[in-house]
């Protein structure tokens, strides 16, 4: 006699990824397709969408409520990759965050920052902080993942004539690479439940200067790239020619002085602790590059 008693296993939760078009999300969502597993890729342009083996597309901006619940209806799990630098980025998340509670999405693994905090130096950081808070307040369940600074950016501030220039004085970053954060949170989504009210501060392996930095990009390009600490004066002229938003202009400067405030400096082991694997250093990111 066979035994047709229905399986009590729990069905594998429904992911949700957001920025499946950028350099985080699109990672996840490569390493979701290698590892077999479905998942719903939440992007603004479906022509842009990945096409990736077991990948939905939805559609839905942050900003609009109603697509944004139709996109995560029966969603269990989201990665929400914090939205594009804009002025009203935090009002993007909240009217987001509160369509996910709506859909009935469990459990959201957020993109934060190392520095998160209502008075957090770098600006942007602020906002991040009360992201956070928003998601606390909507009943799901979360995962922050704090990622410091990233690597892949370092080589992007070297000005046209070789210069890295900031008020950053003779502080250091420990940051992190993109692919770690993508490793960190592709595991986090895969069992979702063993970091449930987790908050990981993601770094690289060491804090650098942006003086050390100029040197070890000089060494790995074989270029000349030297680091000037400018003051705040000379920050905000130098950047005057791009006419930035008082708040853009106030989050690029702010980068800066929050390396010189030594908010960006400890280094911590979770990228290793959740992946198992040791994170990249900026070497190692400019050699892959």
């Amino acid at each position: 006699m066979s035994d047709t008693t229905p399986s009590t296993a729990d069905p594998q939760p429904v992911i949700a990824v957001t920025g499946a078009t950028g350099h985080v999300g699109g990672a996840v969502a490569r390493a979701l397709a290698a590892a077999g597993r479905p998942f719903r890729a939440v992007v603004r342009d479906p022509a842009r969408a990945p096409r990736l083996a077991g990948a939905e597309v939805a559609v839905a901006a942050f900003a609009d409520a109603d697509a944004a619940r139709a996109a995560l209806a029966g969603v269990d799990v989201l990665l929400m990759v914090s939205a594009a630098e804009a002025e009203d980025r935090l009002e993007q998340h909240r009217t987001f965050v509160r369509a996910a509670a709506e859909a009935g999405v469990r459990h959201v693994v957020y993109t934060s920052f190392v520095g998160a905090a209502p008075d957090a130096t770098f600006t942007l950081g602020r906002d991040h902080h009360a992201t956070e808070e928003a998601i606390r307040a909507s009943g799901m369940t979360w995962t922050f993942l704090r990622d410091s600074f990233y690597l892949d950016f370092v080589e992007e501030l070297v000005g046209e004539d070789g210069v890295i220039r900031g008020p950053a004085g003779d502080g250091a970053m420990a940051a992190v690479a993109r692919a770690d954060v993508a490793r960190v949170a592709t595991t986090v989504l895969l069992d979702p439940d063993r970091h449930a009210g987790a908050t990981y501060a993601l770094t690289g392996p060491e804090a650098v200067t942006l003086a050390e930095a100029a040197a070890i990009v000089s060494e790995v390009r074989g270029r000349t790239v030297t680091y000037y600490p400018e003051t705040l004066d000379e920050a905000y002229a130098s950047r005057a020619r791009w006419d930035p938003a008082p708040w853009q202009a106030d989050a690029w400067v702010s980068t800066y002085t929050a390396i010189a405030e030594g908010a960006l400096a400890a280094v911590s082991g979770d990228v290793e602790r959740v992946t198992g694997r040791r994170p990249m250093s900026l070497r190692e990111v400019l050699a892959a590059g």
